[in-house]
């Protein structure tokens, strides 16, 4: 190999390990309380889709969920 190449790859190889090192943080405890939050919990938010989806199919409403709030004549 070249000079170059060699150096190059040696810079290569720092940048990596640098940011592998850098990304291993403890997590301080007044931080942790986000991690319990309902809008981490994936599983949660695709049954509250559902059940909204299926709310206004039931209702018969459009924008029943935000924004706009009408009823099913198409007012708002």
């Amino acid at each position: 190999m070249e000079p170059v190449m060699k150096n190059a790859l040696k810079i290569a190889l720092a940048v990596f390990v640098i940011n592998g090192l850098s990304s291993c943080v403890a997590v301080k405890p007044y931080q942790k309380n986000k991690l319990n939050d309902a809008e981490m919990n994936l599983s949660a938010r695709t049954a509250q889709k559902f059940e909204q989806s299926f709310q206004l199919y039931r209702e018969g409403s459009s924008g029943a969920n935000g924004g706009k709030s009408g009823g099913g004549c198409g007012c708002n």
